[in-house]
């Protein structure tokens, strides 16, 4: 057992330094949505045969990087590294314009990673706490999901018309679900991978035709200035509580420890409730700025950790818009992890580790993140930032994602279930475009379809 332990442990040390690195490296590129990047590597990483511990350390590491590390085209260039980073952008742009992007950079990472280490033990805790309930919880998960759905579709931008746009996209679940059925095909990830990269997919699309070619063409590179990189302090790993003041401390502390034990909300609305809090309570200008933008991107690491840990500790299902979105396959990745469709019976990350498992874990993917997400950002992002503008390609990237799609999609299902990833991305992209919608809500809408609805027909 102790052996067995020992492995366990260490392979959890490699994969959390894996993600750590692999995200840490893709946050540094703008655009980079966590939804179509962190689902797919860690079930990928699930499908590969990693134990519970690894896959949870490789998961959490990865996410804590790449919120750190986005930050860097957020504050030098301009171009929110993800969904997560769009709230920083005012921020970030104010303090461009007063000839300090490093100071914000420097204030975002160093929010964040303090927030990170509040964060798990308070998501654990909060848990810990939702914990007795949670047989209740799965006895009405259908309708818990069926509510859910319609309450995160709401917070969503698109209001009502996500809402509205829910029903034709359960409908579409279930009638790929017979017409697989009919050939004697079961799927589940094909469907979650075609929600993941919805948006991709619905750009390749679209690139095909001429108008929509010609949308996306541009007629020159886009120009983007950067300013002189000025380190303040001494050797390579900086103190983050001296990147920030007294104050800005305790405004990150108290805004991760309210966002830590929260689950069902919009981590981007928890983000800006969290920066506009924040920002009402402090007067001066400058200072109002460098406190906003530390709190906010603090938000993005605490919001992703707990939307995470307390669905799956207290509860096993993916009740949350992060648990629905990129933590999905730590709920359901067949045959690995499961959610049963019909009983609402679980076989997933949340059996397979204890509670001191998961504060463990949690807090190693955090030092591990800390490790080398932290000193990279704040020593190399300017060079980084200029390395990515210059020679990283996006078409790269998105073909290294399209391959990992398909690999996955055929291993599943073969052509069929490359057809259905292919529907499910086409139809999920152009609803995620046309009515604001993110990938959670159609998480949610998967849920709905194959819990919810057979909960109603029974009745």
């Amino acid at each position: 057992m102790s052996v067995l332990f020992t492995n366990d442990v260490l392979v959890a040390i490699a994969l959390g330094v894996i993600g750590a690195i692999v995200f840490s490296l893709i946050g540094l590129v703008s655009g980079t949505d966590e939804t179509a990047t962190i689902a797919p590597l860690t079930l990928l990483v699930i499908l590969l045969g990693a134990p519970p511990a690894a896959v949870f350390t490789f998961f959490l590491a990865g996410a804590v990087a790449k919120h750190m590390t986005h930050a860097v085209p957020t504050t030098l260039l301009g171009i929110p590294g993800d969904t997560m980073a769009v709230p920083l952008m005012r921020e970030a742009r104010l303090l461009r314009s007063l000839g300090v992007p490093h100071i914000a950079l420097r204030k975002a990472i160093s929010g964040a990673i303090i927030s990170a280490f509040i964060a798990v033990p308070v998501a654990v805790l909060f848990a810990t706490l939702l914990a007795p309930v949670a047989d209740t919880v799965q006895s009405v998960a259908p309708w818990l999901f069926l509510v859910a759905a319609v309450a995160i579709a709401y917070t969503s931008p698109g209001k009502w018309s996500g809402v509205a746009a829910l029903v034709p996209f359960v409908v579409l679940i279930l009638a790929l679900k017979s017409l697989t059925t009919s050939y004697d095909i079961s799927l589940n990830i094909s469907y979650f991978l075609g929600i993941a990269v919805g948006p991709l997919i619905a750009d390749l699309f679209l690139v095909l035709g001429a108008s929509g070619r010609k949308d996306m063409i541009r007629k020159e590179p886009a120009t983007v200035w950067l300013a002189p990189e000025i380190k303040g302090w001494k050797g390579y790993f900086p103190n983050p509580f001296r990147m920030l003041d007294g104050k800005q401390t305790a405004h990150v502390a108290a805004t991760a420890t309210v966002s830590s034990a929260t689950f069902v909300f919009s981590p981007v609305a928890m983000t800006v409730l969290m920066g506009e809090v924040v920002g009402s309570r402090v007067k001066q200008g400058y200072h109002r700025l460098t406190s906003v933008i530390a709190a906010r991107n603090g938000t993005t690491e605490s919001t992703y950790i707990a939307e995470a840990l307390i669905p799956l500790i207290a509860f096993g299902l993916p009740l949350s818009p992060v648990a629905a979105g990129p933590a999905a396959p730590l709920f359901n990745a067949p045959p690995v992890f499961t959610t049963d469709d019909g009983t609402g019976q679980i076989r997933n990350l949340s059996t397979a580790l204890t509670n001191w498992e998961f504060l463990l874990y949690g807090l190693g993917a955090v030092v591990i993140a800390a490790i080398i997400a932290y000193p990279f950002a704040m020593n190399f992002a300017h060079r980084a930032a200029t390395l990515v503008v210059r020679y990283v390609s996006h078409e790269a990237i998105i073909a290294t994602f399209t391959g990992l799609v398909v690999v996955i999609s055929v291993w599943e299902g073969g052509v069929l279930g490359l057809a259905v990833t292919l529907t499910v991305g086409l139809v999920g992209g152009l609803l995620s475009r046309a009515f604001k919608i993110h990938a959670g809500v159609l998480f949610m809408g998967y849920y709905v379809a194959v819990l919810s609805v057979p909960a109603i027909l029974a009745l």
